[in-house]
């Protein structure tokens, strides 16, 4: 898939990234934000230490299209757990969760039990999630 081709996939979709417990590192997450608004989606951060509830209501509130959770803290699937279960209690379930950060391989298939699309890792390149993404979301 070309570059214009995923900008014009992306273009319409509105992601909310966050960072959900009390993890204080941010880069990734603000990268991956600056990354998908350069690749043509509206991007909202919710900022850090956010609990799944209010992230959960901010994606309800800005009637996003996805929801991507960084964490760090190895606390993946517990939070993950919760803020999906936050979403359905507010009937989102057609909103997309994917996770990124220090998640282990062996983790990746319970994610994915939970409803998670993705999960990416720091070491994917940058192309390879906008493209995820955007395949995921058209």
């Amino acid at each position: 898939m070309s570059t214009q081709q995923r900008t014009a996939k992306l273009a319409s979709k509105r992601i909310l990234i966050g960072k959900p417990g009390l993890d204080g590192h941010d880069i990734g997450a603000k990268i991956i934000a600056l990354t998908l608004r350069n690749a043509g989606a509206e991007v909202i951060y919710t900022g850090l230490r956010r609990s799944p509830a209010q992230i959960a209501q901010v994606a309800i509130d800005e009637g996003v299209d996805a929801v991507g959770l960084s964490i760090l803290s190895g606390s993946h699937k517990e939070l993950v757990a919760d803020v999906i279960a936050q979403l359905r209690e507010m009937n989102a379930h057609d909103v997309k969760v994917f996770v990124g950060g220090t998640i282990p391989a062996e983790d990746h298939a319970s994610l994915h039990q939970l409803g998670v699309s993705a999960v990416f890792t720091a070491d994917m390149p940058l192309d390879t999630v906008v493209a995820s993404l955007a395949e995921s979301l058209s």
